[in-house]
């Protein structure tokens, strides 16, 4: 038996125990103990964390032990285990099961070869009678992955609600919080569940006409979208129910001219007649500076009725948006019960130590101090981390012994965040920095120029771009900001003056 064979073998038995193919990493892990690597020279060949790759591969060595009822299997004697299941032939039971060698049909729980459904070609759909489902991918849009620290619990969220058919998700956060490295780690597990994986930035702030038309373009397998079709003005158009009730009730929303077509039909379509996975970055950019979070720039408010069309639509595709700031129609549309889901990702934990691990520095009881200080963020600990290597040999505690905390070139990154906000922000941001205990918003400062509903909708608006912290004291709500957002604001003032 070879690896390719026992990656086979590996994999239909995954399939038939859960459901569900290796992914990407469980294959990985699985080539390399066949060749006898190390976690940490696979976790860095595919730019996982060390642990986050040992948990996978603990996972998948139980998952053989519950399938093969054998005693514990594990990384050392994966390959020994396999190779005494060598298999000299396959002995076809009809055409559903098979036996591999001296392994029973019993032993395998009649180990089932899932036959995709016969299904007619169409033209949405180029698949023949009985050929392998096939995932289509274009990631042309994504960002190089970085190394993924552990987010075991986001991911099994993100898994949980795509699989029980969450129509529009919302992941927020910060730059550099780790929204795509999330996103990119979700997709290499679930890929198996869609038909179509299609990632998209909005960076250069596209019109939706012509996303959604690129989105078709794809589902066409690159052929040409042909315009709408517009009736001569002495013929009236004559009137044709849309092929779905939902349909009917949802596209309002959107001008026919916005409702990009191929040969008349919608996207809402081709999210229909196939499970689509659609990940849209850097949602910000459709956004207003100087205004509220989540105001549209003037001609992209369509993007509104369209996301609201994606949650209200009866589909089986999924819909992810990557955003600093929250869509302000996404509040309305959330809930435990509805298809429209949106997660804030916060900073990491102890997993962070790892960057410090790969780093170099030295006093890891200093680490959870620096991890406190900067939130967790994972870009700003690899910022400051290069700087205490370069500048302190490693030395965490001489770093932490200056009064000002560093930000180097944390300073422009915030400056991207800072330069979208309304002058009444900028009024609660300064109040905030200058407030060392968390503030009571009942309790409004004479020098801060707002009225108490100004007041609300300014940190409602803060709270959707991830700028400000809420903490509970005696029952109430209080509100603060980290300590490098209030290094920036300070240093930020003193230099004005």
């Amino acid at each position: 038996m070879d690896v390719e064979e026992a990656l086979e073998f590996v994999d239909h038995l995954a399939l038939t125990t859960t459901g569900k193919h290796l992914d990407s990493l469980q294959k990985a892990i699985l080539r390399g103990a066949w060749d006898n690597q190390k976690y940490k020279e696979i976790a860095q060949h595919h730019k996982r964390s060390e642990k986050y790759v040992k948990e996978v591969g603990f996972k998948l060595w139980k998952l053989l032990s519950v399938a093969l009822e054998d005693e514990e299997v594990c990384k050392a004697n994966i390959r020994e285990k396999l190779q005494n299941w060598r298999f000299s032939n396959i002995s076809c039971f009809g055409k559903d099961y098979i036996q591999i060698g001296s392994v029973s049909a019993e032993t395998l729980h009649s180990l089932k070869i899932s036959q995709p459904e016969p299904q007619e070609k169409n033209k949405f759909n180029e698949k023949t009678s009985n050929s392998e489902p096939k995932v289509h991918l274009d990631l042309a849009d994504a960002p190089e992955p970085n190394l993924f620290y552990n987010r075991t619990s986001e991911l099994t969220t993100l898994e949980n609600w795509i699989l029980g058919r969450t129509r529009l998700i919302t992941i927020l956060g910060l730059s550099g919080i780790g929204k795509t490295a999330l996103t990119l780690q979700l997709i290499s597990q679930i890929q198996h569940e869609f038909d179509y994986i299609i990632w998209r930035s909005l960076r250069n702030s596209p019109p939706l006409a012509s996303l959604q038309t690129d989105l078709i373009k794809f589902c066409r397998g690159g052929a040409p979208v042909p315009a709408p079709s517009v009736p001569a003005p002495s013929v009236p158009a004559p009137s044709v129910p849309a092929p779905y009730p939902e349909e009917r009730a949802t596209t309002g929303g959107l001008p026919q001219k916005e409702r990009a077509t191929t040969g008349g039909l919608p996207l809402l379509e081709y999210l229909r007649s196939h499970r689509c996975l659609i990940i849209l970055d850097d949602i910000q950019t459709i956004f207003s500076s100087g205004q509220l979070a989540g105001n549209y720039q003037p001609g992209y408010e369509n993007y509104g009725a369209f996301f609201k069309q994606i949650t209200e639509s009866s589909h089986n595709s999924c819909l992810i948006l990557l955003s600093w700031e929250k869509p302000r129609e996404i509040a309305a549309l959330e809930g435990e019960n509805r298809p429209c889901k949106s997660l804030q990702l916060n900073g990491l934990g102890p997993e962070a130590q790892e960057i410090f691990t790969e780093k170099g520095l030295a006093e890891p009881e200093k680490w959870s101090e620096l991890i406190d200080l900067y939130r967790g963020n994972p870009l700003w600990l690899n910022i400051v981390a290069t700087l205490i290597q370069d500048l302190f040999g490693g030395s965490v505690s001489e770093f932490l012994s200056y009064d000002t905390l560093f930000l180097g070139d944390l300073e422009s990154l915030l400056h991207q965040h800072f330069d979208r906000l309304t002058a009444s922000e900028q009024q609660a941001m300064g109040w905030l920095a200058n407030t060392p205990e968390p503030a009571d918003i009942s309790k409004i400062p004479e020098n801060l120029q707002l009225s108490p509903p100004e007041l609300l909708k300014v940190m409602q608006s803060l709270g959707r771009r991830s700028l400000v912290e809420t903490v509970k004291q005696n029952g109430r709500s209080h509100f603060t900001i980290g300590p490098v957002i209030r290094e920036y604001i300070i240093n930020k003032t003193r230099n004005k003056n």
